[in-house]
């Protein structure tokens, strides 16, 4: 058994004790995608829960050299157009083992912009490529404060053949509720894939 800081404890598997809430992910959405142009998440995103996740499972692309990107709506979706600050910071390695990189991304990342905002680095259309994680909102309807994100991801990077470990984070620079959510390719279509939504309870 071990003791962190605050004095709670974490028995021997590792994991809390029954006196720390974890929340539990319920399923609320699942999206497949079919050569489709985005995936948009219009409905189910209110005030129920404190917090969303969103996971990608092996998104891949139709066109080589791309980003897999999101975006933000306080009207249902019939804009995306939210202000946002973020950051981004990938870790990458090279399948040959020659060349790895751990770097801040200033390229990928946003400064008050209404921009699409990068989940990935470029990644390849090759038939065993895609990108798979999560990205997780914040209270999302507050009506009072900023809407933080964070995204986790695990990409293949271009036709170098590279495993790309990429962390993305900021906010929704709106006090309006965020109720929409969309996933697209900054060209092209997404070809195939996976996105499920939950609610943080």
């Amino acid at each position: 058994m071990a003791v962190v800081s605050g004095g709670t404890t974490l028995i021997d598997n590792g994991a809390l004790d029954a006196g720390v809430s974890t929340g539990s992910l319920i399923l609320l959405s699942t999206q497949t995608a079919s050569a489709s142009a985005s995936i948009e998440f219009t409905t189910g995103i209110d005030s129920t829960y404190d917090s969303y996740v969103f996971k990608f499972i092996n998104i891949h692309p139709q066109t080589d050299t791309v980003y897999f990107q999101m975006n933000l709506s306080t009207d249902g979706g019939s804009t995306y157009n939210v202000t946002k600050t973020t950051t981004f910071f990938r870790a990458q390695h090279l399948e040959n083992g020659v060349a790895s990189v751990f770097e801040y991304v200033g390229a990928e990342d946003l400064a008050q912009s209404t921009s699409a905002q990068v989940i990935n680095n470029l990644m390849g259309a090759d038939a065993d490529q895609n990108v798979s994680g999560y990205m997780q909102i914040f209270n999302p309807s507050s009506s009072t404060f900023v809407k933080h994100f964070i995204s986790v991801v695990n990409s293949t990077f271009t036709d170098s053949e590279a495993s790309a470990n990429l962390y993305m984070a900021g906010y929704g620079n709106t006090t309006s509720p965020i109720n929409s959510i969309k996933f697209e390719m900054s060209s092209g279509n997404i070809d195939d894939g996976i996105i499920k939504m939950y609610g943080v309870k």
